[in-house]
């Protein structure tokens, strides 16, 4: 109740020398974007920013099946694709044409080894690509696949930014609906709506409560995701506030150092994951806004396994585990988990630490802010760590997360896992000369994945936006996207 007291008298305090409106629109962010190159980008918000300031030769539909974007395509043979840029396609911002060129260089650069883009295992079948005229180029395979349209998702960067060092990760140069404007000062970046000249603001406010005092106060108009149970129910009883709830496909998990001497051994593994009571943190922290996940892909993705079974919490199997694996309470294991200093995550992460302490593993918390906790995950300096995949469309990812070639900087096997079965079951999926063969592959790696546990799997969020008084037209996508901007209006209008 004095937390409650406190928070009303901070908004009554704030909302009184409210700011008068602007014509720039501002979406409050729990984390700034690490990197808007799209030639290394890999974490969720510049992933989600650079789908607005860069085309792509393809996207998705709502049922995640491949559609053109920048380009259509045509397959000559298994190995032999040809696309032609759309003839409506935009410039790049500072004017010049987008062209077949610029696509081979973007592909071309993540492809040099030299650049360590970790982009480049997804893309390793890519043998050569050739440039037939200005709209149109051909990709050559060393293997047939018939995924690959849906891995040409990179966006498109121009072909003179490698040749002049262009800073493209702080200065972005695309050809998406907005442009970049610029870093008014650290954790605010503006970028303008071509379309209508609309100006979006990207605000990072790390606290969840700061950021929903700032929207209460008129400094943010909207806000997405990263917001606790106890804030969302506090701005849905508010007047002039619109919460909005979507499905989402975003997966939150526990990953394990699997070259550490503890972690390494499954049995540890298996049973921290019974030692994780999720329904409860789904009711009590997530607002029931999550559902709990067996595998990476939901069960209703094309190559989702629907027949796989979240693991049960069970505390007393989990303590058996504990045992054969030589702790008890005379000798408790002791783990270090990192996260990031987001208090919704690092809320989850003191639950989970509690629920563990439950069955005798002693736990220790260490939060970092997201650049030193997201390079130490990088760079495998963790034993435990929590994350979640946002965006996923395709099944290359298990090559991309748990294929033995893709350690860092060449992928996001962040965990080392080296498993000649799970490199052998992707294999067979990237091998399989139809969409059902690789489906029925991409399901056998899910369900050895399950029972190898690189990762424990938690759920999958459902996404909120809350908007400020009169902001309308934004609309929340599975993927958790930033798309809405596309549509979003300011009050006045």
């Amino acid at each position: 109740m004095l937390l409650r007291g406190l928070f009303v008298c901070l908004v009554i305090a704030l909302t009184a020398c409210a700011p008068p409106p602007d014509e720039i629109i501002r979406l409050g962010i729990a984390s700034a974007p690490a990197n808007l190159d799209p030639r290394f980008a890999t974490d969720a918000t510049s992933a989600r920013i650079n789908r607005l300031l860069y085309r792509r030769l393809v996207d998705f539909d709502e049922r995640i099946r491949p559609v053109a974007s920048l380009a259509t395509w045509e397959v000559l043979a298994p190995n032999h694709y040809r696309f032609s840029l759309i003839p409506e396609r935009s410039n790049f911002h500072d004017g010049q044409p987008v062209t077949a060129a610029d696509v081979a260089a973007t592909y071309r650069y993540i492809l040099d080894p030299d650049n360590a883009s970790p982009h480049r295992s997804a893309l390793a079948l890519i043998r050569r690509i050739e440039v037939l005229d200005d709209a149109t180029l051909d990709f050559h395979l060393a293997r047939p696949d018939p995924l690959f349209p849906g891995y040409l998702v990179i966006g498109i960067v121009p072909a003179s930014t490698a040749r002049d060092g262009h800073p493209l990760h702080e200065q972005p140069l695309g050809s998406g609906p907005f442009r970049f404007q610029g870093w008014p000062e650290p954790g605010r970046l503006r970028l303008v709506r071509i379309a209508d000249g609309q100006g979006i603001e990207f605000l990072r406010i790390g606290d969840p409560t700061v950021r929903v005092l700032k929207l209460l106060r008129g400094e943010v108009d909207l806000l997405q995701n990263d917001l606790p149970a106890e804030l969302l129910g506090y701005l849905d009883r508010q007047d002039g506030f619109t919460v909005s709830y979507g499905p989402g496909s975003n997966f939150a998990y526990i990953g394990f150092n699997l070259e550490d001497p503890v972690t390494r051994d499954v049995r540890i593994r298996r049973a921290i994951a019974h030692a994780i009571d999720r329904a409860a943190i789904i009711r009590h922290v997530l607002a029931s806004a999550a559902k709990p996940a067996a595998a990476l892909l939901p069960p209703d993705h094309w190559a989702g396994n629907p027949h796989l079974e979240p693991i049960p919490y069970a505390p007393q199997r989990a303590r058996r585990l504990l045992a054969e694996a030589g702790y008890t309470d005379d000798r408790p294991l002791k783990l270090e988990y990192k996260t990031s200093t987001d208090p919704v995550r690092l809320r989850i992460a003191t639950i989970i630490q509690q629920q563990l302490a439950e069955v005798g593993v002693q736990m220790k918390l260490q939060s970092y802010d997201w650049g030193t906790f997201y390079g130490d995950i990088k760079a495998g300096r963790f034993q435990l760590y929590s994350l979640a995949w946002v965006g996923i469309k395709t099944p290359d990812i298990f090559r991309y997360a748990f294929h033995g070639e893709s350690l860092p900087p060449q992928g996001a096997n962040r965990g080392r896992l080296a498993d000649p079965r799970t490199d052998g079951l992707i294999e067979a999926a990237e091998n399989a000369a139809s969409l059902d063969g690789q489906a029925a592959h991409y399901r056998a790696v899910q369900a050895h994945l399950l029972e190898v546990l690189p990762y424990v799997p938690l759920w999958y969020e459902d996404h909120v936006v809350v908007a400020g008084d009169g902001i309308t037209g934004y609309r929340l996508a599975r993927d958790g996207n930033y798309d809405g901007l596309l549509h979003v209006r300011p009050a006045h209008q």
